[in-house]
C-alpha cells in the first residue's frame, strides 16, 4: 500500500473538494440508495461552516493518484470536550483492502493528538458496519432511523384535524411564524428553549449536554444559509406568560426545492403534557402547504428509543427508510 496516502483538505481546494463529493455520492447510492444525492454546494457549506459553526476537519484518501475514500474528524469547543466524532467512507469498488482500517487509524491518531478521550463511529446499518466497528474495538451505543414523509400521501384533513385536536388541548398557547434568520429579540429565548433537546434519549452514548447559546444559534442559522437551505421555525408560545415553550424547524433545500430536512422539534420540560410536539409538527405541514407547496418528501431522524416524537411522526405519515447503528471506544 506505498501508493496510498491519505491528506487533510480544505474547502478552497476544489479538486479536493470534488473528488471526496464523489467518493461520498458512490457510498451513499451503495449503502443507502434512498438517500437524496449530495448536493456541492450543501458539501461546501459543511466543509466550511459545520452544523453550527465548528466545521469538520476533512481528508482525502487516494491510491495511485485515484480517490478512494473521504474521512472526517469533528470535534466541539463549546461541550464534549472529551469526544470525537469520526467519518469512514470508502468507495465501494475499492473495499475489503484494508482502506478503511488506515484511514480509521489516522482519525484516531489526530483525535488523540487534540487531547481527546473517547472516539464514535457510525454507519448505515448492516453486517459489514458492525464488523467493521467490532474488529476495531467499537461498541455499539444508539440507533437512529432515518424516516421520511412523503406529502402526497399524506391526509391534508387528518393533518388539519391533529392539529385541530392538538390545539384544543394547547389552548393557552399561540403559534408563533420565523422565516430564516431567528428576530435578534427573540435570539436567546429560542437558544434556551433548543436546549429542551438535551432531554431526547442518548441511550449508550458517552455524551454531555450540548451547552446552547444565541451565537450558537446564530452560527447554526448561517450554515444552514451557506449550505443553501432555507429555515422554517414554529414557535409554540405561553399567552399567559409569554414563555417560549417548544419549536419546530424545517430546512428547505434551495437548489433542490422538492426536498425539506426535518431539524429540531423540543418542548420545554415545563410546558409538557399540552400535545404541543405534535401541535408543532402538524401545525409546520399546513405551512408548508402554503410557503413552499412544491415540497415533496421530508427526512427526519430519531434515536430508535424515542417512543414519543415517533409515534407523533409516524401519525403524521413518516416511514422508516433506513437506521445507522452508533459506536464508541475509548482512545
Amino acid at each position: 500500500m506505498s501508493d496510498l496516502e491519505i491528506h487533510p483538505f480544505t474547502p478552497d481546494d476544489a479538486d479536493a473538494v470534488a473528488a471526496a463529493l464523489d467518493v461520498r455520492r458512490a457510498v451513499s447510492s451503495a449503502d443507502a440508495p434512498w438517500a437524496h444525492p449530495a448536493l456541492r454546494d450543501a458539501f461546501d457549506g459543511l466543509l466550511r461552516h459545520g452544523w453550527d459553526g465548528e466545521p469538520p476537519a476533512p481528508y482525502l484518501m487516494r491510491e495511485a493518484g485515484r480517490p478512494v475514500g473521504y474521512g472526517s474528524l469533528e470535534v466541539t469547543e463549546r461541550d464534549n470536550r472529551h469526544l470525537a466524532w469520526l467519518g469512514v467512507e470508502i468507495h465501494p469498488d475499492h473495499r475489503r483492502r484494508g482502506h478503511g482500517s488506515l484511514l480509521l487509524e489516522r482519525l484516531v491518531a489526530d483525535a488523540e493528538a487534540l487531547g481527546r478521550t473517547v472516539v464514535g463511529l457510525d454507519g448505515w446499518e448492516s453486517p459489514a458496519t458492525s464488523g467493521f466497528a467490532a474488529r476495531h474495538g467499537f461498541e455499539p451505543r444508539s440507533r437512529e432511523v432515518n424516516r421520511r414523509q412523503h406529502l402526497a400521501d399524506v391526509d391534508r384533513a387528518a393533518v388539519r384535524a391533529a392539529h385541530d385536536d392538538a390545539a384544543r388541548a394547547a389552548g393557552d398557547y399561540e403559534l408563533v411564524r420565523v422565516v430564516g434568520r431567528t428576530p435578534p429579540e427573540m435570539l436567546d429565548a429560542v437558544a434556551e428553549l433548543a436546549a429542551s433537546i438535551n432531554d431526547a434519549p442518548t441511550d449508550d452514548l458517552d455524551i454531555e449536554d450540548e451547552v446552547m447559546s444565541g451565537e450558537r444559534l446564530r452560527a447554526y442559522e448561517d450554515a444552514m444559509e451557506a449550505s443553501g437551505e432555507r429555515l422554517y421555525r414554529l414557535v409554540a408560545r405561553h399567552r399567559p406568560t409569554g414563555e417560549l415553550a417548544g419549536h419546530s424547524v424545517v430546512a428547505v433545500e434551495t437548489q433542490r426545492p422538492t426536498v425539506a430536512h426535518q431539524h429540531d422539534t423540543a418542548v420545554a420540560r415545563t410546558h409538557r403534557g399540552h400535545r404541543l410536539g405534535l401541535l408543532l409538527k402538524a401545525g409546520m405541514l399546513l405551512w408548508l402547504a402554503e410557503a413552499e407547496p412544491q415540497v415533496e418528501t421530508v427526512d427526519t431522524w430519531n434515536a430508535e428509543s424515542n417512543d414519543h416524537m415517533i409515534g407523533v411522526n409516524e401519525e403524521l405519515g413518516y416511514r422508516v427508510l433506513g437506521r445507522t447503528l452508533l459506536f464508541q471506544r475509548p482512545v
